[in-house]
């Protein structure tokens, strides 16, 4: 068990503050687990609303870009509030917002309707993943990688155990329906549990990590002193580079399955005769986020910059087995795993490098800015669509995704880790 230094805490508070700790990630992985769905179902509600409006997919495929820009563009906002006022008042507006944007989703009949479902949903997501993940880093100096890991698993493997029942509450009773009563659900248990979090005390002293495979700063730099590091941009190329193939793979999952063939085929998986799609949506969702407290436990032990390198060559390598072999129901599951489980680590990777780089105070804000990447990346998600109808199918998209990772696993060692090494050795 790591140790915590405080000044003057000691014995039985000393004891509270672990546990308490402990008690604040709980939390804030209840509460990511909440959002999930604004994210990850959402490739279940993309066609029943094309059959019902056709508005065509790249239409509707917009309102998943417009939510994940505004959820990772105002997160450094969110962040700096959550720095400055605590994660409460930020997560208790946020899960109104929450319940708020699929109640919108429910009765949009409209284009601009469903896009502003999509703006109201990215500010509370945003808000809540501000509010957690900084939480995280600031209770966590020494298992940055750990703690941020298993933050972002709520939001990679929240949607899981809830993939069946929404799938069979649009079949049976509409995609409004379950919009309508999924979103006031998941709204009202992160508005119950915001009252809950809070930051660690300032004048108590978190040890940081010992591992001296982790490199880490012992100052604080603002988010404009960050702004001005090479390193900062450098990540930032890198987070753009592997989110991409990540985003598109959970925006397209189905429109993929139904191009390749197999969106209602059955597959024997593990012995067992499942649907391909569902079981599919089901599994990549846990894989995706046990990867991420996984790959952060791992970098807590040999540095961030080798786990990028080996999480990011298993995705390149996973995206070219999806173009070879993905057209098989059995091999489609098992693929889609892998692709989802080399993409979840980014969640955990790049906020604990942040962190270690930036440091503690404007941990939320800094984090923040740095996750604006996944909002650029969310930008090629549209034109994947397009680019699989007109040049050649969805193969040309896999080998692209799978090029961009191979990139960011080289620059990880080659760029990243030397420019870290001399952010941290500045005084």
């Amino acid at each position: 068990m790591s140790e915590i230094a405080a000044v003057p805490v000691e014995g039985a508070r000393a004891t509270a503050l672990k546990a308490g700790r402990w008690w604040q990630l709980t939390l804030g992985v209840i509460c990511m687990s909440m959002i999930a769905n604004l994210q990850y179902g959402w490739t279940l509600f993309v066609n029943p609303i094309e059959d019902r409006y056709h508005w065509g997919l790249p239409a509707i495929q917009v309102a998943f870009t417009i939510f994940v820009l505004v959820e990772t563009w105002l997160v450094p906002l969110e962040g700096y509030m959550v720095d400055k006022f605590g994660p409460k008042l930020v997560g208790v507006g946020s899960g109104i917002l929450v319940a708020a944007a699929w109640v919108i989703n429910a009765y949009a009949d409209s284009l601009a309707m469903l896009y502003l479902g999509a703006v109201v949903g990215g500010i509370g997501a945003g808000g809540v993943y501000g509010a957690c993940v900084g939480n995280a880093l600031k209770w966590f100096p020494d298992r940055r990688g750990l703690a941020a890991g298993i933050t972002a698993m709520g939001f990679g493997a929240g949607s899981a155990l809830t993939v069946y029942p929404i799938a069979n509450m649009i079949q049976a009773e509409g995609y409004e329906a379950a919009f309508l009563k999924f979103g006031i659900v998941q709204g009202a248990v992160v508005f119950a549990l915001g009252w809950l979090l809070r930051a660690p005390d300032p004048s108590i002293k978190l040890a940081a990590s010992s591992n001296k495979a982790v490199v880490a700063t012992t100052r604080d730099y603002t988010p404009t002193e960050m702004l001005k590091s090479s390193a900062f941009w450098v990540m930032y190329v890198m987070f753009v580079l592997t989110a991409t193939g990540g985003l598109m793979a959970t925006a397209q999952l189905k429109p993929i399955a139904r191009d390749f063939g197999i969106e209602k085929a059955q597959a024997s998986f593990l012995g067992l005769s499942v649907m391909a799609l569902p079981f599919a949506l089901a599994a990549t969702r846990v894989l995706n986020g046990v990867s991420r407290p996984f790959f952060g436990w791992i970098s807590d032990q040999i540095g961030r910059e080798r786990t990028m390198f080996v999480a990011f060559m298993l995705e390149a390598v996973s995206f070219l087995l999806l173009s070879w072999f993905g057209a098989g129901p059995g091999a489609f599951i098992l693929i889609a795993c892998f692709v989802f489980f080399a993409y979840g680590q980014i969640f955990s990777l790049f906020p604990a490098s942040c962190a270690d780089s930036y440091g503690k105070k404007f941990a939320s804000a800094n984090a923040g800015l740095l996750y604006t990447a996944k909002g650029t990346a969310a930008l090629v998600v549209p034109l994947s669509s397009v680019i699989a109808a007109n040049f050649g199918g969805w193969n040309g998209v896999f080998v692209a995704m799978a090029v961009m990772n191979a990139i960011a696993a080289v620059m990880a060692l080659v760029l990243l880790k030397p420019m870290r090494a001399r952010l941290a050795a500045t005084k």
